[in-house]
């Protein structure tokens, strides 16, 4: 993804979201807005691509669901798109929940592509204020959006462009308010497209404009990333879509990894959730195809 492009990931991730809010139950996580800021019109394009790449995905479901089109569309978003994009907000926005009954003033979105939390939640306007970071030509895509939705841009709610995966820089966040106060991060989807020495980076810049107590949410892959299969060659597609779509995925850790780095620094795993533990909270005794993704784990971070 180009700075000067909006971000065709987010977009899909944001249609995931709504599809979910409209058809699924019992729900994981309920994006009721996120349709409101996809078109009828790319909502139906996203829907033909991925009918039509169905045999990348699986041949043995092009075959068995040929002409059923609602089938088809339901195991591409359940098995290929949902599951890490629900799952992590819904762990997310619970982390956060808690996090400002203990006192957190503010909320920094690490590529907030079309997260609608600020809409979903404006009961938090009197005491959370909330920045999203991301490339500009995606900020701008997301205001043409909420204006087309007739969404207002709320007093609480700040758009920082940048590129922070390259650089990140502490400026621009303080030119919009950003203060030295206790701060909950999030940085979703991300990790997998950053190299360690910059994600580490990341962090080290992320934490030194805040005080001890802040914390951040972020989801990462285990070891077994490009080994993995994973559900009908579901890891695999992954990976491989990141690559052809122009954003590979550079790393992967094993929990001691993970630990090491953020021990040095001055970071505290406070929570930690395995495949299988997403699985127990999210996902269990559901009738549909969701289910955790397998490589996939969330943790809390606390700055100690």
């Amino acid at each position: 993804m180009h700075q000067q492009e909006s971000s065709i990931t987010s977009l899909v991730a944001a249609f995931s979201r709504a599809y979910h809010s409209q058809f699924d139950s019992p729900k994981i996580f309920d994006d009721y807005v996120a349709k409101e800021l996809i078109s009828q019109e790319e909502y139906q394009t996203i829907q033909d691509n991925m009918i039509q790449g169905i045999a990348f995905f699986n041949k043995e479901i092009a075959t068995k669901f040929k002409g059923n089109t609602k089938e088809l569309i339901k195991w591409i978003i359940q098995v290929q798109l949902s599951p890490a994009p629900l799952a992590r907000a819904a762990y997310c926005e619970r982390v956060l929940q808690n996090e400002i009954q203990l006192g957190v003033e503010q909320y920094v979105i690490l590529g907030a592509g079309l997260d609608t939390f600020p809409y979903r939640q404006q009961q938090v306007q009197a005491m959370l204020e909330i920045f999203e970071v991301d490339y500009p030509a995606t900020q701008a895509s997301k205001k043409k959006r909420l204006q087309e939705a007739s969404l207002p841009l709320l007093n609480h709610l700040h758009f920082v462009p940048m590129d922070f995966t390259k650089q990140f820089q502490s400026q621009p966040l303080v030119e919009q308010g950003f203060q030295n106060k206790k701060t909950f991060f999030s940085l979703l989807g991300v990790s997998y497209y950053l190299t360690k020495e910059e994600l580490a980076s990341l962090l080290n810049h992320l934490f030194a404009l805040v005080p001890s107590g802040s914390s951040i949410v972020l989801d990462y892959a285990d070891q077994s990333l490009f080994k993995e299969k994973g559900l009908s060659n579901r890891v695999e597609n992954m990976v491989k879509m990141a690559a052809v779509g122009g954003e590979p995925m550079k790393s992967c850790y094993a929990y001691a990894d993970m630990e090491r780095m953020l021990d040095q620094l001055g970071l505290l795993i406070y929570e930690h959730l395995s495949p299988t533990a997403i699985q127990e909270l999210y996902f269990q005794n559901r009738t549909d195809y969701l289910c955790a993704f397998e490589t996939i784990h969330y943790m809390h971070i606390v700055k100690k």
